[in-house]
């Protein structure tokens, strides 16, 4: 679904990683961590062709991403982006449905079964009550739920989630992940980010571990998530426990 080559990414001027290579099948989730300023965002919003890359190679489904449309990429991949205040005052339905647009021409409107779509996405993740509410007037863990809802509205192929449970409460944080698994049962690629090792154990196949713009590790999460590469990353010490079941645990030593 996904193929990044040896990728060097950064702004006009400023590289800000290289080296990055990996690739995510159908149905596969994979967890990027890394911490404040090591280029997460960035490399997300060049793998979605906002940024042009420095060097390497981003493909989806084979095709050179520098070869698409942004309406081909947005059919393909849907984004939640780390944080959204909104300045008009759309109700969260609104927000939701804008999400049918990749699917619409210019000048169409959205139909039944875009509103079915939209609808479904927002009773997925609970937030049916928000649905008349605007969008600049709720919480900013609501807005995070709402922008969710409207990338899931998308139908992607792959879905792209930059710190998708940022400002949520712990309940709605796992309502995510599993919403995350389920997507990925459907078939979906998922790559998101987060700065929650234990989050990449509860649903993610494989972690990128992501540190000065460079891939310190990439693997399982059981495999490459250790304490010396959290203390690699986060420079704290860390003790990584295994919970049974197949779950991992993160801790921090005590002094």
């Amino acid at each position: 679904m996904l193929e990044v080559e040896s990728l060097a990414f950064g702004f006009p001027g400023r590289i800000v990683g290289k080296g990055v290579g990996f690739s995510l099948a159908a149905g596969e989730v994979m967890c990027v961590l890394g911490p404040n300023g090591g280029g997460k965002t960035t490399l997300f919003r060049t793998l979605l062709g906002l940024l042009p890359p420095h060097g390497g190679a981003v493909r989806l489904q084979g095709t050179p991403l520098e070869t698409l449309t942004r309406a081909e990429v947005a059919r393909r991949v849907g984004y939640v982006p780390q944080a959204h205040a909104g300045t008009f005052a759309f109700t969260v339905r609104e927000m939701v449905l804008m999400g049918r647009t990749a699917h619409l021409g210019a000048f169409a409107a959205p139909g039944a079964r875009d509103r079915e779509v939209a609808e479904h996405a927002i009773d997925s993740l609970g937030i049916a009550h928000l649905a008349h509410q605007r969008f600049t007037e709720i919480s900013g863990g609501e807005r995070q739920l709402a922008l969710v809802a409207r990338a899931l509205a998308q139908e992607p192929l792959l879905m792209v989630m930059d710190e998708p449970t940022a400002s949520l409460d712990f309940g709605n944080r796992l309502r995510v992940l599993e919403r995350i698994g389920e997507l990925a049962g459907r078939g979906i690629a998922v790559l998101f980010s987060t700065h929650d090792p234990d989050h990449a154990f509860l649903c993610a196949q494989r972690a990128l571990l992501l540190a000065d713009g460079r891939a310190l590790e990439v693997g399982a999460p059981r495999e490459v998530i250790r304490p010396d590469t959290l203390r690699r990353m986060y420079g704290v010490a860390v003790r990584v426990i295994d919970a049974g079941n197949g779950l991992h645990v993160c801790l921090p030593e005590p002094r």
